[in-house]
């Protein structure tokens, strides 16, 4: 789970005022929930007349969000002959109709294309510039890392980790990969980086490893040094962040090992 922007407050009490929070909230699911008979603008029209707004301002609303996200030349074509990119970007903006202070969106780009994914994030990151607080839940790591402020690691059901996405990877330190001239030296490579970082590397390729690094301790020099002692050849070897895939395999896999 993700979230951008700060989290407004929204000055009621949540169980006796339960008609003005649903106003100030929106939320998309993981499905699309538009009419695929209807057009884009007759779905926003709907939706808008739904949520109790005039003819005349439900007409106008559903103008400006069509516009600004980019679906004004579409609007008058059934969304059964939408993109998947444009259905999921139709089905977002009809939460938008009440202008929402907090947004939830529930893996809005799970089956999307790159391309359309892509159009998802700008739309995501122009809601949030214009003020919006988006709490979203995503199984693409990397997507959470391109987008968030704040990042809540869920495994199981639990709350395992939260922090910035530069916070997390700073949990395992750096990593350090290794691509090795003749694979034939691999278990010498892998014996030499655990003994210098004591963890366990791990094999990308037959000729290329990579290990997390202990905070601050060790020099890139001084790895490629203790290779060579071993004659270990490394035709390549660089320093890097970890991704947050890394951060949450290390987080779930720390998890296990207490659970023993």
């Amino acid at each position: 789970m993700v979230d951008y922007g700060p989290v407004p407050p929204l000055p009621v009490r949540r169980l006796r005022e339960a008609d003005q929070v649903r106003a100030r909230i929106g939320l998309a699911g993981q499905s699309a929930a538009v009419d695929e008979k209807l057009t884009g603008r007759g779905n926003l029209r709907m939706f808008a007349r739904l949520s109790h707004l005039p003819r005349h301002h439900a007409h106008r609303r559903a103008d400006e969000l069509l516009e600004r996200f980019g679906l004004m030349d579409a609007a008058d074509r059934p969304v059964l002959g939408y993109s998947g990119g444009m259905r999921r970007r139709l089905d977002l903006i009809t939460c938008l109709i009440l202008r929402p202070q907090v947004l939830f969106l529930d893996e809005p780009t799970t089956g999307l294309d790159p391309r359309s994914r892509g159009e998802i994030w700008h739309s995501i990151r122009d809601l949030v510039a214009d003020g919006t607080t988006v709490v979203l839940t995503t199984q693409y790591l990397d997507e959470a890392d391109q987008l968030a402020d704040d990042i809540a690691v869920v495994d199981h059901g639990q709350v395992i980790a939260t922090g910035t996405p530069d916070e997390l990877k700073a949990t395992i330190g750096d990593r350090l990969d290794v691509t090795l001239e003749d694979p034939a030296t691999l278990p010498a490579a892998m014996t030499v980086l655990n003994t210098l970082t004591g963890n366990d590397p791990t094999t990308t390729d037959t000729d290329r490893l990579s290990v997390a690094l202990p905070g601050g301790r060790l020099r890139l020099a001084d790895i490629v040094r203790e290779l060579d002692r071993a004659a270990v050849a490394a035709a390549d070897a660089s320093l890097r962040r970890p991704t947050l895939d890394e951060v949450f395999l290390r987080l779930t896999d720390r998890k296990e090992e207490t659970a023993r």
